[in-house]
């Protein structure tokens, strides 16, 4: 007998583990650590999704279910991502299978699809005779009784005998022998097929079958091609496809479907092979890179440039070199709005090497890509935080570029940070990762300089002719914003370069038109009520939204609270600086880059590829167009607000604000002509400002270094999360007290030795959202073995008590965001 252990979806954190399941026998050969299966699961055994992670001979029960569907011919994941899928499980406090769903893409997933077919006893004979059925079910298997045969998904009966969706009617007439339930696996998105058509080996036997003009023609083709899609035929003979159909009617032809992909780019064409001219400073740097690569062993390499040196022109001779060893090369940007450009640039060069992921694409896309890259059609994956899972089997390079930013980190289970999985990536498969940025974050420049544990490349120039745009700083703080954001000042350089035929871009982080509403009588704001956060104003549908859950509404023509009519519309988001800009320059083309004009997939690529083609001279936008853009026509930036990034609560609040206004800085002056950044603000005395202004990150870092070291924040501790969620707000503060209790207990004894300091528990900033409360505790600690071990016992009792069943806990390692 062989058995498999296996991960099922749906099992709480407390409950999790390999279940075993014992393997039919006609799926003895095909099934294999990797693949997807369906199994019965729980008293119901009603079927669930799961991932074999072993095959063994031996169990440890000697009563196990059997796997009902074996979902995959072939493993979806190897066994390198079978155990980063345990590593995942051990340091991030998720499910086995919500690791292992983790890596796959969501076009490749199934949903298990419910329905009935009557039993063979049913029969009109046999229900008059049963008693027990009442006249509501009476209906439902009358249905079944008139169409002898039919099988009925789950929500049809539901909708056609007017049920709830969750009914347990129809599974009680399985109980009663009535119907027969059937769970059906059906993936979510289709393979992409095409009919090929190829002659028949029995051909040349068929030598007395008389072919008309037409199907000779095409016999003829097939003979000097051997196989062609049917599209294909009809396109180059002008014949339709009836006659192909004869053809093969005949067994002249044989018809049989090809897979295709759906590649997003099948037009890239590479049209720039040439090799890559580095500068002095970046020669020495690719090849103490390429040193490392050649090493065969896991290196990791901190590559800081000023914005503008050419980081990416280094990359490209670093892959051209690993292209050469055919090993797999994964590239990571942090956002989508990033993609566009550098995806440009990896397509005229690689061509259809390149494999894309990102949310941007459909489900079907992003399956497609991933096959490319699974079937080695792609060497290079090229993408968000989901490239880290590029399905290669010999994986060379790693790089992440802007390593530093929070896009990186999940923020649902499995809470993983992209440069963590590269890290385990890299070590499985002696390779190099490169983290790539102006402005690192403070853990990865300490580990480089400091601790030793990276290596360090420098790029202190930019790229040929261009330099550091000249910064000037605007205090605002007596100004009357309410009557505009655009200071005299940067009116004046926005007119000048507009005049000069150069483009600008102002970064207001704030999307909307006003960021709040509030009353002139009662001095309340507006809020949500399923969040406690503001509604903000938004001018093209004339609604408060809340960004957090979406609710909207339409303005209220009184104030909620007391009735006045004195509402007041307050803060400046982009649609408002949009408006503003509209107004002082009448004749610019302006092009506003926020959530809310980029909800096509096209958006970004379309309206990146019309600023850099001179159709827009204006870009207002919030952080997207912040970083890693590089247009040479820019040769202002303007910041409206800087203080919005800088005060929060949360000890990253000044790196961010430090990255952001930094980044924005050297959006300028990227080509020949001279650049200039305007930074509007109420604390013109704030140092980051001054230190951003100057892209002098080392005396940024040697500032923050000091404070992280008195407050032992990181890198000289680790930082867990321990969040609490409840639609009730009191028992969810009870849920977390009880969990603080809980964690003095087991540290009090035989978990003494492990160091940590516990703050909390508290609300989180947003206290509500989307109608459930958020509790938190956060703890300094040291994220090891040990500690996991501790993490691991506590959520598990705190989710077999039965008190805390409507609770949600969950823990998060080193979160960007504390609050």
């Amino acid at each position: 007998m062989v058995y498999a252990r296996v991960a099922v979806e749906n099992t709480a954190y407390d409950f999790d583990k390999l279940f075993d399941y014992s393997v039919p026998i006609e799926y003895c050969e095909l099934a294999a650590a990797g693949c997807r299966v369906l199994v019965p699961f729980g008293r119901g055994n009603k079927k669930r999704q799961g991932v074999i992670f072993e095959i063994s001979d031996t169990a440890g029960y000697e009563k196990v279910k059997p796997i009902s569907v074996l979902l995959d011919e072939t493993p979806v994941l190897s066994a390198e991502m079978l155990m980063m899928a345990v590593w995942f499980r051990d340091n991030y406090y998720c499910t086995y299978y919500e690791a292992a769903k983790a890596m796959l893409p969501s076009g490749i997933n199934v949903r298990v699809v419910t329905s009935y077919k009557a039993s063979e006893q049913l029969s009109r004979e046999f229900l008059d005779q049963r008693d027990d059925i009442p006249p509501q079910q009476r209906k439902i298997l009358d249905m079944f009784i008139a169409n002898r045969g039919l099988v009925l998904e789950k929500k049809h009966i539901t909708e056609v005998m007017n049920l709830p969706v969750n009914s347990t009617i129809p599974d009680k007439l399985v109980d009663k022998g009535c119907l027969v339930r059937l769970d059906d696996a059906v993936r979510k998105i289709k393979d992409a097929n095409i009919k090929m058509v190829s002659l028949s080996a029995d051909y040349d036997r068929l030598e007395d079958v008389k072919l008309t003009a037409k199907q000779s023609e095409i016999v003829n083709l097939l003979r000097d091609v051997n196989t062609a899609s049917l599209k294909e035929i009809c396109y180059f003979t002008g014949i339709s496809q009836a006659v192909v159909d004869i053809l093969a009617k005949k067994g002249i032809v044989n018809y049989y479907e090809e897979e295709i992909y759906r590649n997003p780019y099948a037009n890239a064409r590479p049209s720039n092979g040439g090799k890559v001219v580095l500068s002095p400073q970046q020669q020495t740097a690719f090849e103490n890179l390429y040193r490392l690569y050649n090493e065969d062993k896991f290196n990791v390499s901190l590559l800081f440039g000023v914005t503008g040196s050419g980081k990416t022109s280094v990359f490209l001779r670093l892959i051209d070199e690993v292209l050469c060893d055919g090993k797999g090369i994964i590239v990571m940007v942090p956002e989508i709005a990033l993609t566009s450009q550098t995806l440009a640039k990896f397509h005229e060069r690689y061509g259809e090497k390149v494999a894309v992921f990102h949310s941007g694409l459909s489900l079907a896309q992003r399956m497609d890509e991933w096959k490319r890259v699974r079937d080695g059609d792609a060497q290079i994956a090229l993408g968000t935080r989901s490239a880290v899972f590029a399905p290669f089997e010999r994986l060379g390079l790693v790089i992440i570029d802007e390593e530093q930013e929070y896009t990186y980190k999940s923020e649902s289970s499995p809470r993983f940070h992209a440069r963590d999985a590269a890290r385990f990536r890299c070590g499985y498969n002696k390779a190099l990762l490169v983290l790539a940025s102006a402005t690192p974050s403070i853990e990865t420049y300490y580990n480089a300089t400091e601790a030793g544990r990276y290596d360090y490349e420098v790029l202190t120039k930019r790229y040929g002719n261009a330099i550091l745009p000249d910064v000037e700083k605007i205090d605002i703080s007596q100004m009357d914003i309410n009557d505009g954001i655009i200071s005299p000042r940067l009116y004046q350089a926005l007119k000048e370069n507009f005049e000069g035929g150069r483009q600008s871009i102002l970064l207001n982080n704030r999307r909307g038109f006003n960021t709040f509403v509030s009353c002139r009588a009662c001095d309340s704001v507006i809020t949500c009520p399923n969040c406690s956060v503001s509604m903000t104003f938004h001018s093209d549908n004339r609604r408060l939204m809340c960004h957090y859950c979406g609710y909207s509404i339409p303005v209220p023509r009184q104030c909620p609270s007391c009735g006045e009519p004195c509402l007041r519309f307050a803060g400046h988001g982009t649609q408002k600086a949009e408006e503003e800009l509209a107004r002082l320059f009448p004749e610019a083309r302006i092009l506003r880059m926020d959530a809310d004009t980029m909800t096509r997939r096209s958006s970004y690529d379309k309206k990146l590829s019309d600023f850099a083609n001179g159709l827009y001279d204006i870009m207002i936008g919030t952080q997207m167009v912040a970083k890693g853009l590089n247009f040479e026509r820019v040769t202002l930036v303007g910041v409206l607000m800087a203080d919005q990034a800088l005060y929060s609560d949360d000890f990253r609040s000044y790196e961010r604000a430090f990255s952001l206004l930094t980044q924005v800085v050297g959006r300028s002056g990227r080509g020949s002509s001279k650049g200039r950044a305007i930074i509007q603000t109420m604390t013109p005395e704030n140092p980051v400002i001054d230190m951003a202004a100057a892209q002098d990150y080392r005396r940024f870092y040697n500032n923050e270094i000091i404070l992280r070291r008195a407050m032992l924040y990181p890198p000289f501790a680790d930082i867990c999360m321990v969040g609490f969620v409840g639609a009730d707000d009191d028992g969810t503060a009870r849920a977390a007290e009880g969990f603080m209790n809980t964690l003095k207990f087991h540290t009090q004894r035989e978990y003494s030795d492990v160091p940590i300091r516990a703050l909390g528990p508290s609300p989180a900033s947003v206290k509500k959202v989307s109608g459930r409360y958020r509790y938190k505790i956060i703890l300094k600690c040291r994220n090891n073995a040990r500690f996991r071990e501790l993490m691991s016992i506590l959520l598990r009792e705190f989710g077999r008590d039965l008190s805390n069943r409507e609770i949600t806990a969950y823990a998060d390692i080193n979160p960007d965001n504390v609050l």
